[in-house]
């Protein structure tokens, strides 16, 4: 088909590939989505939020901007009370404070791999299990069926 990559998957097909890991699915807008919309029914979407705010961080060039992000990044998520705060323990909170006056590009690595791992073993799974992610597989599975079988 002209103007798709040999590697063009189907919606339904693209929604399947998400069970295969967590990367396929944060690699995929639809996907994030959804998973984003199942972590909001949890009351846990500041994990996602702050993985991809870590994402961002890293691909931060201009120095000034490496300061203000960071600064953000904590009042945001890392310090006590922050308004999103998320689930980390207290000697990696404690380290990012520390060198928050003087953040780096990897200051909130260990933070974001916490929270990736937390994702990975606990709301990864229940989101493939959820109906959130059921409905929208089934959903196109049946879509696709009626391009080829218009009875449906």
């Amino acid at each position: 088909v002209k103007g798709r990559c040999c590697f063009y998957r189907s919606p339904a097909t693209e929604a399947l590939a998400w069970s295969e890991n967590m990367d396929t699915l944060l690699a995929n807008e639809a996907g994030l989505d959804a998973f984003r919309k199942f972590l909001q029914s949890e009351f846990s979407e500041e994990n996602v939020e702050f993985w991809l705010a870590c994402e961002d961080f890293k691909k931060t060039e201009n120095v000034e901007k490496i300061a203000s992000k960071a600064k953000m990044i904590y009042t945001e998520f890392i310090e006590a009370d922050a308004p999103k705060e998320i689930n980390i323990d207290f000697s990696t909170r404690d380290l990012i404070s520390k060198n928050i006056a003087e953040p780096t590009l990897k200051c909130f690595d260990e933070a974001q791999k916490l929270i990736y791992s937390l994702m990975a073993k606990d709301s990864y799974p229940r989101f493939l299990k959820s109906e959130i992610y059921k409905k929208l597989v089934n959903s196109q599975q049946v879509t696709n069926h009626k391009k080829w079988l218009p009875f449906l």
